[in-house]
This record gives structure tokens, C-alpha cells and sequence, in this order.
């Protein structure tokens, strides 16, 4: 990465995220070039919504809407590059269009670092579809293991943060690697396919700051009944536990000091849930090491999903700052928010006065278009 005259690692001038630097304050010549490093499997997802119901054997059912984005560990990526932070990816990219699209749409279109990613001869891109209907979706995916990459020293790279997705039985080395840098770690986890929900089979959920399970993963590893129950337990692990909960909000537990939050859901009409999980952590993950308090946490990464459920595609649906600040002068017009007045007063200090709008890429209906 470049750095300022004063050898600060300067942000890429190519994404959207230059609008509003969240770290700027904090900000110094010895800082790593990279604030949040992450890795895992980039797919070209491409999305249908506006379907009345689901797909039925043996008919032919018809969108309204399409979209296409990169996809996978994408979302993450773009999530936090979208709110300002410096992101480097590691992923694996097939070397046909597909693959080109991506990395184009995540190097060029949101300034994240490929520096650590690698192109693959003769490996076709995985590919997702998305159906979107009733606030649920349902995925088919095609796709074959990437040749594994020679091992490369400096991957991963010095980081304030990276970001895990868990699985069990699996250790990653890597998740060691970073913890031992001094990277504060920040983990998600998937279904439990076993069915065994054993937190020990976790290996590298002791190296975590930070476990931010939906409300039934997190009951099921810890075999309660109640999403904050489930979360007082897991904090009991992990220094930070937080549980998300869908339309009910979420909810968090500081392990160490014994500090508690909860904050609701914003009501907003869902267009397509996909990426919603990824774009929260990214929320939480930017104001954690922003070092704001834990309820602003986490009704910032709570606003920042909201908002993404309200465009098509995952990575693409992520919001900028232009979003959360058009959010906030909007809800600060009417003088019955008066809950989300004082909940999200935070922003007022941290959002730009008169920033130049940055048009976000969206998901679009094809790959590319060719240049008139």
C-alpha cells in the first residue's frame, strides 16, 4: 500500500471508502498498512428476487429483478472497504470472465488489496444463484476446489484485525499466525453439518476477541434456550460474545467487564437478505476499532444491515457512509423517531458535513457491458 509523505498508510483513492475514514484519528506512522485482513472462496453470485414464491418442480418461474456481484467472502471484503477501512483479501480467482469481473469489481470498483489473492489457470470461477422471496432465499451453487496456493511468508500481512469464519474439526493456521501479530480476531461460524454444536471442536475460538453467531447457532453450542442466555454463556468463552437475531435485533456480552447491549431491528422492506450477516460484522468490526462504546457498536452494524437488505446482491448491497449518512438526515425529518434519535445521535459527530456523494456500484443484470 501507499503511504502519506508522513509514511501513513494511505487508502486507496479507487473505492468509495475515502469519503469517511472512521481510523483517522487514530492514525499513526507505525500503524500497519492494512487494518482488516481476511480470507476464504470468491464466487460470482448472481441473484434473482421478485419472485412471488418459491420455485415449483417442473414450472418455469420468472424475476423481476437480477442481479450480479462477486460473492463469497466478497461481501465481507467489500462491507469494510465501503466504511472506510483498508482491506487486504486473500482468495483464489479463476482465469476466466467471471474471474475477471470479480477482481476487477473488488480491486478497481472498491480499492481492497489483492496484493495476497492469486489468479488460476484453468480454473473456472465458482458460480451462485440467489433466489430471493419472502424475506428468505435459496441458493444453488457449481463450483470445484481451487488448487491449493504455495505458501506465501507474508500472508497474512500485519493487520489491526482479521476476520474468520469458523468451522469444526478445522484449524487454520493463519488465525494463529495473525493473533500472535498482535491482529485482533473477529469470528463468524456456519451450520454445524455434524450436528455435534461442540465449541471445543472450535480449535481457534480461544485466539477470538470477538463470536458474533446468529441466535440459533448460538443456542445450539451452548444448549440454551434464549439468544442472550446463549450469549452470557458463550461469553464465558470468549472475551466478547455477540448474537444477532434477526427481525428481534441483537445482542451482546462483554465477558470481561461484564457490560451488556441490546439494540432493536430496523423495521425496513427486505429486498434481498444475502450478504446481511457479512455487512453487520463489518459494522461492528469498523466501530470496534474505532473504539466506540458497545451499544453504538452494535446498533451501528445493525443500521448498516438494515441497509443492505434493501439492494440486490451481497457485496454490492454493502452501504457507504453517503447511505448511513442519507439514512440519518432522513430519519432526523420526522419528529416521530424520536427512540432513533437518540439511539443513533452518535453519527452526528462522526459523518461529514456536505460530503460528495459517492455513487455506489449496485449489482447489475449482466457481467459487463461493452464499452459504446
Amino acid at each position: 500500500m501507499r503511504t502519506t509523505p508522513d509514511g501513513i498508510p494511505e487508502a486507496r483513492e479507487t473505492g468509495p471508502g475515502h469519503l469517511l475514514d472512521p481510523l483517522a484519528a487514530l492514525r499513526t506512522p507505525d500503524d500497519p498498512a492494512v487494518d482488516v485482513y481476511l480470507t476464504g472462496a470468491v464466487f460470482l453470485d448472481i441473484i434473482f428476487t421478485g419472485l412471488d414464491s418459491a420455485p415449483v418442480r417442473g414450472t418455469e418461474s420468472w424475476a423481476r429483478g437480477m442481479g450480479s456481484s462477486p460473492g463469497g467472502v466478497a461481501n465481507m471484503a467489500t462491507a469494510l472497504a465501503r466504511l472506510g477501512l483498508r482491506t487486504s483479501l486473500a482468495a483464489a480467482f479463476g482465469d476466466d470472465m467471471y474471474g475477471d469481473y470479480c477482481w476487477d469489481s473488488l480491486e478497481a470498483g472498491e480499492g481492497i488489496d489483492l496484493d495476497q489473492s492469486h489468479r488460476v489457470p484453468g480454473w473456472h470461477s465458482p458460480v451462485t444463484v440467489s433466489m430471493a422471496y419472502e424475506g428468505e432465499r435459496t441458493m444453488v451453487t457449481h463450483g470445484h476446489e481451487a488448487p491449493p496456493a504455495g505458501l506465501d511468508p507474508a500472508c497474512p500481512p500485519p493487520a489491526r484485525a482479521c476476520v474468520a469464519a469458523l468451522a469444526p474439526g478445522r484449524h487454520a493456521e493463519w488465525i494463529s499466525v495473525a493473533a500472535g501479530r498482535g491482529s485482533r480476531i473477529f469470528a463468524d461460524v456456519g451450520w454445524d453439518d455434524t450436528g455435534q454444536w461442540d465449541l471445543t471442536a472450535l480449535p481457534d475460538l480461544e485466539l477470538c476477541e470477538a463470536f458474533l453467531p446468529n441466535a440459533e447457532e448460538a443456542m445450539r453450542y451452548t444448549r440454551t434456550d434464549c439468544p442472550r442466555a446463549a450469549a452470557r454463556a458463550l461469553a464465558e468463552t470468549v472475551p466478547l460474545a455477540v448474537v444477532t437475531m434477526g427481525a428481534d435485533g441483537a445482542y451482546a456480552v462483554d465477558g470481561g467487564t461484564g457490560e451488556t447491549a441490546e439494540v432493536p431491528a430496523i423495521r425496513v422492506e427486505a429486498l434481498d437478505p444475502t450478504g446481511a450477516g457479512d455487512v453487520f460484522v463489518a459494522g461492528f468490526v469498523t466501530g470496534t476499532l474505532a473504539g466506540w462504546p458497545l451499544g453504538d457498536r452494535l446498533a451501528f452494524a445493525g443500521l448498516t444491515a438494515a441497509l443492505s437488505v434493501q439492494e440486490f446482491g451481497g457485496s454490492l448491497s454493502a452501504p457507504g457512509w453517503v447511505e448511513v449518512a442519507s439514512w440519518w438526515q432522513h430519519v432526523k425529518s420526522f419528529d416521530d423517531q424520536a427512540a432513533a434519535l437518540r439511539r443513533y445521535r452518535f453519527l452526528d459527530e462522526l459523518l461529514p458535513a456536505g460530503a460528495r456523494p459517492w455513487p455506489l456500484r449496485r449489482a447489475v443484470p449482466t457481467i459487463g457491458f461493452r464499452p459504446r
